[in-house]
């Protein structure tokens, strides 16, 4: 997969950051990690990496002002001139004037926020494992349903755009038509958004392109959603077993992720979209504990027992 990057711009945007220095050539982060740089501030830069937006708090500058003026200014400007990608303060915390003065020869970046620094550490991951994150496209529809992401999957002409827009005639939301951009922003989650070009847009055959925003209204549309349950459309084959009790877990396999998944053969006189809101509602249950077929399987055990 191809590596990503964002720009400092957007960056400082996302954050509502308080611009103290900026160079004047465009700055890319393309590292999701973050550094307290406390032990760079002591002398010890082995293993420093400054491609990693630097995050600095209380302790880092408390420790500054027991060194004395001279050993002060070495260590900024010995930190500094390593060119970080990024320096941050936080809790609107005043740096020393040598960080300016450093940050301007050496054309490092200088932030502030004003959040305490641990939630700005999980702010500045939380923004950079979305924008970084590895991700593909897919042929499919991805829509929400009563909270649960659902990626609609089939060949072409199946009838996954007519299901969707059922579904969002129905109340739930479209997030992406005919093409939907996945990312792995974790070990365990998968997130679902349209590309640019085409959101909010779904395509009808016999009708052509509609806005579902401009037809249903801002509820229709939502911009991003986990997808927590893929459902395969495939035109009916007759002869073929398709479950019936929903015994056995179907998975499919996404960017290195198993996605709970089911298999739902399509003919006329089928409600698709009604199926995939009793399909959306039975894997939340599964979610919170509770599986129908396990249930019905046990009453059958414990009457087999009796009889």
């Amino acid at each position: 997969m191809d590596d990503y990057a964002l720009s400092l711009n957007k960056f400082i945007e996302e954050l509502s950051l308080e611009e103290l220095f900026l160079p004047d050539e465009e700055v890319e982060l393309t590292r999701a990690d973050i550094n307290r740089p406390g032990l760079p501030l002591a002398g010890y830069f082995e293993y420093f990496d400054p491609a990693r937006i630097q995050i600095l708090g209380l302790v880092e500058t408390y420790y500054l002002q027991t060194l004395d003026g001279a050993t002060r200014k070495a260590r900024i400007y010995d930190f500094v001139g390593r060119r970080p990608v990024c320096i941050i303060f936080a809790r609107s915390i005043e740096p020393d004037p040598e960080f300016l003065e450093a940050a301007q020869l050496y054309d490092v970046p200088i932030l502030r926020s004003e959040r305490a620094t641990s939630a700005l550490d999980a702010a500045v991951v939380s923004v950079l494992s979305v924008a970084l994150a590895p991700r593909m496209t897919q042929h499919g529809v991805l829509v929400e349903i009563y909270g649960e992401g659902v990626l609609i999957l089939g060949d072409s002409g199946v009838g996954k755009s007519e299901a969707a827009i059922e579904l969002v005639k129905r109340g739930h939301r479209l997030i992406a038509d005919d093409a939907v951009e996945i990312k792995r922003v974790s070990d365990r989650t998968l997130v679902g958004s349209a590309p640019d070009m085409i959101k909010h847009y779904i395509e009808l055959r016999g009708i052509g392109i509609i806005d579902v925003r401009r037809i249903f209204g801002m509820g229709a549309i939502k911009d991003t959603e986990k997808i927590d349950l893929i459902v395969k459309l495939e035109n009916w084959v007759q002869g073929k077993q398709y479950e019936r009790l929903g015994m056995n877990t179907e998975f499919t396999t996404l960017m290195g992720l198993e996605i709970p998944s089911l298999t739902i053969p399509v003919r006329p006189g089928r409600n698709l979209a009604v199926i995939m809101e009793i399909a959306a509602m039975n894997h939340r249950q599964k979610k919170m504990g509770y599986n129908t077929a396990l249930e019905l399987e046990q009453k059958i055990m414990e009457q087999a027992k009796k009889n």
